[in-house]
């Protein structure tokens, strides 16, 4: 470890390798890991960190990384940020845990009120808090379960909503995230999603056609009585950052709210300011019953969310919704150093600009490619889907390729996508705009490559 190196907004910022890729240190701590932890938890990188700030990671041998991953969008006020840091330091010294079901404490209401306050809709809310995304769209199935006695849930083709046995049953691909793992929950229903990259009758069909595939699944299939919510991510994310047709998604949300289903929104991913809004979903003026957060919200500290209007929340009997560590204190005071980063440093439009970014620099080198087949997104939530020249066949072998390429030169990237053909960009929302045009030279470099 190298334990002169700090980390946070004051770590230098610069793409600098000083061993190959994995450095020594790296390969140590890798054979140690074998060992000691099992073999299904891997990693994208084979590098080990030991300091990150701003746009960079740094490594236990020295090297330091660009990064346009945020943990999986979870730095997404950068790593170590200002705030963070002071306020969970100051709650650390004033305790650790009580548990909010036994001894309740401020900082759990703090974090609920900010919530419930930039939530769209002016109607009343509450906001319940747990661990990790999972638990939240659990719970807030449970409390759509609760609120209209019904059991089905219905998602759509490419969600991924997490790994426990509900949300694992709600996910769509089956390799990693499925294989091996089921028998999976009842009552959960799948219905098209409105990818217009890849709708069969073209892009200016999408939108009315799946949502025409979708109504007719929940009215003749299920049976709209029977259907407690409609869970669903305003841009589908480890499916590879699929922002639905046009109009889609409100159609969605008026079908619903006409049936007395629970509509709800999943950000995770999105939520939180990257995509250049507190939440995605407010880009299509849509008002969701209930919100699920988590990644984002607390700065890399675990902790997640339901927010939604009060009449659902309030629902569920009391001790009906809960856990130990549901809404640790310190990692509440991490969520409200988190809004103040977001707000001192004006991050919604700063992420717009990154997107702005992003977007002109994956365009560009698109022009001197045949392999990019789409760039969407928004915000600080970009992402580039390969394919075979002059097909739509996905090109899983050239994603693979250029995050290698990219970690070899000092760049960390993600890939997401059903087909596993997606390059995503999620960099933090402090990354300096040199650094981010550096790391897409690198990757403009690894394109010519192939």
């Amino acid at each position: 470890m190298l334990d002169s190196v700090l980390g946070g907004p004051d770590l230098p910022q610069e793409r600098k390798l000083v061993t190959a890729i994995p450095g020594p240190r790296s390969i140590a701590l890798a054979g140690r890991r074998h060992a000691a932890v099992p073999a299904g938890l891997t990693s994208s990188a084979g590098v080990y960190a030991a300091a990150a700030g701003g746009g960079v990671i740094v490594d236990v041998d020295g090297n330091s990384f660009i990064d346009l991953g945020s943990g999986i969008a979870v730095t997404t006020v950068g790593n170590a940020a200002r705030q963070v840091v002071a306020r969970t330091s100051a709650q650390l010294n004033q305790f650790t845990h009580t548990c909010f079901l036994a001894t309740p404490y401020e900082p759990y209401i703090e974090v609920a009120e900010r919530l419930n306050g930039i939530a769209p809709g002016d109607h009343e809310k509450r906001t319940a808090l747990f661990n990790t995304g999972s638990e939240a769209l659990e719970n807030a199935v449970k409390y759509a379960r609760v609120a209209t006695n019904r059991p089905a849930v219905v998602v759509f083709d490419h969600a991924f909503h997490g790994r426990s046995l509900l949300t694992m049953s709600m996910t769509a691909k089956n390799l990693p995230y499925k294989h091996g793992f089921g028998p999976f929950a009842p009552e959960v229903y799948r219905a098209p999603m409105a990818y217009p990259y890849r709708w069969p009758s073209g892009p200016e069909n999408c939108a009315a056609e799946a949502f025409s595939q979708f109504a007719q699944l929940v009215d003749s299939q299920i049976g709209s009585d029977a259907v407690a919510c409609v869970v669903v991510e305003p841009i589908q994310g480890e499916g590879g950052f699929i922002v639905p047709a046009e109009g889609f998604l409100t159609k969605v949300a008026d079908f619903c709210r006409d049936r007395g289903i629970v509509f709800v929104a999943d950000e995770v991913q999105t939520g939180i300011a990257r995509t250049g809004a507190w939440f995605a979903c407010e880009h299509e003026g849509i008002v969701p019953d209930l919100i699920a957060t988590a990644k984002g919200l607390a700065g890399g500290l675990p902790l997640a969310a339901v927010t939604g209007r009060a009449d659902i929340m309030d629902a569920a009997h009391p001790g009906g919704i809960g856990g130990t560590y549901s809404g640790n204190p310190v990692a509440c005071a991490a969520a409200l150093g988190v809004f103040d980063e977001i707000e001192n440093g004006q991050l919604l439009t700063r992420a717009q600009a990154i997107g702005e970014i992003l977007t002109r620099e994956l365009k560009d080198i698109a022009a001197s490619t045949d392999i990019i087949g789409e760039i969407r997104g928004r915000g600080a939530m970009i992402a580039a889907e390969l394919v075979f020249p002059g097909t739509r066949t996905p090109h899983r072998d050239a994603v693979a390729e250029l995050a290698r390429y990219c970690h070899n030169n000092g760049v960390l990237t993600l890939t997401a996508g059903t087909f596993g053909n997606v390059l995503r960009f999620l960099p933090p929302l402090t990354i300096a705009d040199n650094l981010l045009i550096e790391a897409l030279g690198v990757l403009r470099d690894g394109f010519a490559s192939l």
